[in-house]
């Protein structure tokens, strides 16, 4: 039986600045659990399997049922159902509270943070397992079991048309069907139904040749595409003089260090083990026999199903220069000898991130990526054994099988909205030791220094900021580092005795330098680095797929983020840094009421979507001194909200909204979208102005909460750059307590 093992690490190819804290490993012990307990967990797994085209979402059921056998705190409160002559009162919201924040409780880990499911991209187990069989090491590191839970969420998440999407929400495409049908073929799965299917959905899309460009590199790194049929990557860019703007170190930093390995991959034409396996899946994924495929057709060929982002006419001019005038030039004697240095100025700066992030990687793509280039550079190499351990940083389980997750966790970052939603609910006294070890997890979490030579591998500052994983992971965010900020100035105003010692003065300075550090010249933040780049620089995007990913431009939620901590950080030490922190202030609020559209709302580059950006557009706003009866821009934000407010009295909101760039109703409430209206509202002063609304909402959120005291999972609600959506574990009920406590403890000021 599997169980989840928290802040654990050893061995001699683990290394970690502050002893694994925050990491969460799964491991499989044969001799765990009673057979009651395993016959639990089949049971779950078994009805995930036969609902899962009507509930896509799991509900994370085996690490609940690990926490539960806990009992951390348990209190013994009735469920609430309002029915509709049922009035919500001050009583019924304590009720509900209580009961909610006795189980979150009761599933925070022993080292303070709360561990969940940070999933939902479906070609990242793909190129895990990519990784794993090109370096000869997919054996070593995943047991019978790994591999039977990798196929079992597979399997599950196959689409009823065959295919599988790109991510576990929306329809199938190209990159996800090919990768999950090519993981399966290599981790032995055999002719089957669901393989069959599979093959069919691909090949009567174009077959495998109609990949878009990053499914298309990773069949190549594996045997079965060809490098021909890929536009080029040249290495060769990154020696060009940094000034100008086309050098990969003013790129946003997952575009760079993504094509980084990428570029090296293509340089050296490097292809896996060409296995019986791989011969075969050749036969399978394509439409006419292998050798007969033509590759510079291939090259511009991609499903419709992928192309998000089609190649303009100066594209498609660029693509044909390099393809034909400057690859070739660059393989002639004398000038392939740049080719040389440059691929071995690429292996330093692998080297650089792997070390700097103790072979976690900024996310798993590049992770994966640099594995393979360290193993090509040496199979025997410390630096592929320092890679292995980390694999399993990024598999999670639950019912629906074993995922791979978007980063490593997001523990810092989610810790830091509990924080604030224990805070608002004027429950403190209640749950000190919760808030306690939060406290602790916060602190301990910072990261304390630089990281060596960072400007010559184009790092930006790390002194004093947190990451959204773990300060092993070691990449600072902006809004990471302001959320946490925020939550350390709450917790200090509760007494010491109740929640902990408050941080040490220094390192809130630090804190502080390090997010006006962040600041672009405009006022305005981004996310892990300033902005460095034009954004005329898009037209080199060759992905066909991700949107936006050349640039790392400002966001509303990264602003906003910043704006609220300085303000916070201003009222407890005013002296510190006080005329860049109002220089700030004012630009970074401009901003957000700039960046709002004619409706009233603000599009979230990071949630979903409208309810997501609205919340934090007039959380900015209002910590900014701006109010319902001064700011034309608040009032018409509380307009949007309330217009797009449900008969049922809650706020419903799919992922479309990211797609479409327009606000896509869900066919029923979202807790977590709700909760992000009723912030807003409540912050903009809708309790004192018409508490009804609220109310009504409250009731909503009442009602879906579960006989457990939790809210329910419902449709992801987590983005990535409008591009891909996932889970983030404990906004289900982070949210909810937010708001439910927010909205009490406003009618107790009131009344």
């Amino acid at each position: 039986m599997w169980r989840l093992k928290v802040s654990e690490g050893g061995g001699p190819w683990l290394r970690s600045v502050n002893n694994f804290l925050g990491r969460a490993v799964w491991e499989f012990d044969p001799d765990h659990g009673t057979p009651e307990e395993r016959a639990e967990v089949d049971r779950v797994r078994r009805e995930f399997t036969q609902n899962r085209f009507d509930k896509r979402e799991s509900q994370d059921l085996l690490m609940r049922m690990q926490y539960a056998k806990q009992k951390h705190l348990q209190v013994d409160l009735p469920a609430i159902k309002l029915v509709d002559s049922a009035e919500v009162t001050e009583e019924t919201i304590l009720t509900s509270l209580r009961k909610a924040l006795s189980q979150h409780s009761s599933l925070q880990a022993q080292d303070g943070h709360w561990a969940g499911d940070f999933s939902g991209i479906m070609f990242i187990m793909p190129i895990l397992i990519f990784a794993l069989h090109v370096t000869g090491t997919l054996n070593t590191v995943l047991s019978t079991e790994h591999r039977r839970e990798i196929c079992r969420y597979i399997y599950n998440h196959q689409n009823e048309d065959g295919g599988w999407g790109t991510q576990v929400l929306g329809p199938s495409t190209m990159f996800g069907s090919c990768l999950n049908y090519v993981t399966l073929r290599l981790l032995d799965e055999v002719d089957n139904n669901a393989l069959t299917k599979g093959r069919a959905w691909i090949l009567s899309r174009g077959s495998a040749s109609a990949m878009p460009q990053w499914g298309k590199i990773w069949l190549s790194v594996v045997g079965l595409y060809e490098w021909s049929g890929n536009n080029s990557i040249i290495p060769e860019l990154w020696l060009v003089p940094h000034f100008l703007p086309i050098h990969p170190g003013r790129f946003w930093c997952f575009c760079r260090l993504v094509y980084m390995p990428m570029s090296y991959l293509y340089g050296k034409k490097f292809v896996g083990p060409i296995t019986p396996t791989i011969l075969a899946i050749r036969e399978e994924v394509y439409s006419v026999p292998y050798h007969e495929i033509d590759w510079n057709k291939a090259r511009d060929t991609c499903a419709k199903e992928d192309l998000r982002y089609p190649r303009s006419l100066l594209q498609n001019v660029i693509w044909t220069c390099l393809n034909k005038f400057v690859e070739p030039v660059l393989n002639c004697w004398p000038v392939n000898k740049l080719r040389d240095i440059a691929l071995k100025n690429l292996m330093k700066h692998i080297h650089y991130e792997d070390k700097s992030t103790k072979y976690i990687g900024v996310c798993p793509i590049n992770k994966a990526l640099d594995m393979i280039c360290c193993w090509i550079e040496d199979p025997n190499s410390d630096a592929l054994k320092l890679h292995l351990p980390r694999i399993y940083d990024y598999l999670w389980l639950a019912e629906d099988g074993m995922k791979a997750q978007v980063y490593d966790g997001c523990q810092s970052w989610e810790i830091a909205f509990i924080v604030q939603a224990y805070c608002s609910t004027d429950l403190v006294n209640e749950f000190g030791p919760t808030l306690w070890k939060a406290h602790e997890f916060i602190k301990s979490s910072q990261v304390l220094e630089d990281h060596p030579d960072s400007e010559t591998y184009y790092r930006h500052r790390s002194k004093g900021s947190w990451t959204l994983s773990t300060a092993d992971n070691g990449w600072s965010v902006s809004d990471c580092t302001a959320e946490a900020l925020k939550a350390l100035l709450l917790l200090s105003k509760f007494s010491p005795n109740l929640v902990g010692d408050p941080i040490k003065g220094e390192r809130l300075y630090d804190a502080v330098d390090c997010l006006l550090s962040f600041m672009n010249k405009d006022g305005t933040f981004s996310t892990y680095e300033c902005k460095r780049t034009t954004p005329l620089l898009e037209v080199l995007n060759p992905s066909e797929t991700f949107l936006n990913i050349i640039v790392d431009y400002p966001s509303v939620e990264c602003t906003s983020s910043v704006l609220q901590a300085l303000i916070m950080f201003k009222e407890l030490y005013p002296g510190y840094r006080k005329e860049e922190i109002a220089k700030c202030v004012k630009n970074a609020s401009k901003f957000i009421e700039d960046k709002q559209r004619k409706d009233g709302s603000w599009f979230g580059t990071w949630g979903i979507c409208f309810t997501y950006g609205t919340f934090f557009g007039v959380k900015g706003l209002i910590a900014s001194g701006r109010t319902y009866e001064n700011s034309s821009s608040v009032r018409k934000a509380c307009n949007f909200l309330l217009s797009k407010q449900l008969s049922t009295g809650g706020w419903g909101e799919t992922y479309l909204s990211s797609e479409t760039e327009t606000y896509v109703e869900a066919t029923g409430p979202h807790a977590v979208n709700t909760a992000w209206a009723m912030l807003a509202l409540i912050y903009a002063g809708q309790v004192e102005r018409d508490p009804a609304p609220l109310y009504h909402a409250a009731k909503e959120l009442i009602n879906m909460q579960l006989e457990t005291g939790e809210f329910p999972q419902q449709e992801h609600v987590g983005c990535f750059n409008c591009s891909m959506y996932f889970n983030y574990g404990n906004y289900r009920n982070l949210y909810p307590i937010w708001a439910l406590g927010e909205f009490r403890r406003r009618l107790l000021a009131k009344n």
